[in-house]
């Protein structure tokens, strides 16, 4: 099992404790970019996608950590 799979499978067991970073990690290898205008949310954009906006806080709400879930599921 991968780094990237390991990462991916304590997500889904653990939402409610995701840091940031690991969410960005993802998402970037599934092709998203993230861009920042200053602000406290970066947006995670894909060409032919719904953009993702997510706030940096440690730990992430799980909501948005429900949302990066659906889509790794959707990708996959």
């Amino acid at each position: 099992m991968s780094k990237k799979e390991k990462l991916i499978e304590a997500i889904k067991n653990n939402p409610k404790n995701v840091r940031f970073e690991d969410l960005r990690k993802i998402l970037e290898n599934l092709g998203y970019t993230a861009s920042n205008t200053g602000g406290s949310h970066y947006v995670f954009t894909k060409e032919n996608a719904t953009s993702l906006t997510i706030p940096y806080k440690k730990p992430v709400k799980v909501i948005y950590v429900k949302q990066v879930i659906k889509i790794i599921e959707e990708e996959s």
